[in-house]
């Protein structure tokens, strides 16, 4: 495996996004923190991608930021503000994202996960908020997602305490989306892609953006938003193969083209 503390890994319009400092539990630092956002950044743009797996090597997903070692010679609020552009980057991307979580999360690792649009854990994954135990506040968006993913009392237990929750009590609160044996991780996970590889690429795309916007949204602003969304997949190739799919029973063939 490459020493690099990020790959990037291509297979079938998937791209595949690893933590690779498995010897700190994949504990992100500088050079890492650039390598996700460029990697966040080229997949955006990229139009042969249909989804993205977020992961990391061995046994862990993420420790969080790499607090170890001398303190760059950049403004501390400047090195948060690029870490923020990272956060940005994940949660507005237009592609369907998955994080892959094989042990524990902890800190900006969490929300790392947390900034996905779907979680799978392994049954031997550990969480934590883990701020408040190394004097510090919420970032990586914590502060953002945990509220509206678990409601304000959750997410004040969460972060002021900084307690390590199961996977189980994870999903219980909505912060994992499935829990699987360890053995069937990457199996569970694959097919969970397949099935979004498999799903019309805009329309996939304007329903995440739909949804992320409509924690800000009243109800009249989320309808126009819809029909607005809704007249480009109508004029796009993807709604008309669905069309023709069910009159002839079979499963579509989605392409993202546009026009019919």
């Amino acid at each position: 495996m490459s020493d690099a503390p990020v790959l990037v890994e291509r297979s079938d319009g998937v791209v595949t996004i690893t933590i690779n400092r498995p010897k700190v539990k994949n504990a992100i630092n500088g050079e890492a923190w650039e390598l996700l956002g460029a990697a966040f950044a080229e997949v955006g743009a990229d139009d042969t991608v249909r989804a993205v797996v977020i992961t990391g090597a061995g046994d862990a997903f993420s420790a969080g930021a790499d607090l170890s070692g001398d303190r760059a010679a950049v403004h501390p609020l400047d090195s948060m503000r690029a870490v923020n552009r990272v956060a940005t980057a994940l949660y507005e991307l237009p592609k369907p994202t998955v994080a892959k979580v094989p042990g524990v999360a902890v800190g900006a690792g969490w929300n790392l996960a947390l900034c996905c649009d779907l979680v799978v854990s392994s049954s031997a994954a550990r969480f934590s908020q883990i701020f408040a135990k190394r004097g510090l506040s919420l970032d990586f968006g914590g502060s953002w997602l945990l509220p509206r993913l678990v409601g304000l009392q959750q997410a004040k237990r969460l972060a002021l305490l900084a307690d390590f929750v199961d996977a189980e009590e994870a999903r219980a609160l909505g912060l994992v989306t499935w829990v699987v044996d360890p053995d069937k991780l990457d199996a569970f996970t694959d097919d969970v892609v397949a099935r979004l590889v498999a799903g019309p690429p805009v329309a996939l795309a304007q329903s995440k953006e739909l949804l992320n916007a409509s924690i800000d949204s009243t109800f009249a602003q989320a309808l126009e938003s819809e029909a607005r969304t809704q007249a480009i997949n109508f004029a796009g190739a993807d709604a008309l193969a669905a069309r023709k799919a069910f009159m002839e029973k079979r499963d579509p063939e989605f392409t993202g083209r546009w026009g019919q």
